[in-house]
């Protein structure tokens, strides 16, 4: 009987266990800036955390980001004005394309 105890309440643990470490499925976001040159950073901000991402030849992307709401924030360079573009939907394992951002003069 306690034999019996005991492998049941493995069972339990490992099968608990296996429901908690299951791999979140992660998206993205990405698009591009034009006129290419016209930007020297883009930021993304969730609540109190802030990633930056690279920019090549105008287009950036953010990739291992857990589902929610995120905000962009692109720093211009002169002549050009920042843009923030705000309540950006992440869903689980899907990249959300912000297509072309054009920045104004």
């Amino acid at each position: 009987m306690k034999r019996i105890c005991v492998i049941l309440s493995l069972l339990i643990v490992f099968g608990l266990g296996s429901i908690a470490f299951t791999n979140a499925k992660l998206g993205g976001i990405m698009g591009r800036i034009t006129p290419a040159d016209a930007s020297s950073s883009v930021s993304l901000v969730a609540g109190t955390d802030t990633l930056k991402a690279e920019i090549v030849q105008g287009a950036f992307t953010f990739t291992n980001l857990k589902e929610g709401v995120y905000t962009v924030f692109i720093k211009a360079n002169a002549p050009y004005k920042d843009a923030v573009i705000e309540k950006v939907a992440v869903k689980d394992s899907a990249t959300t394309d912000l297509g072309e951002v054009k920045l104004a003069q």
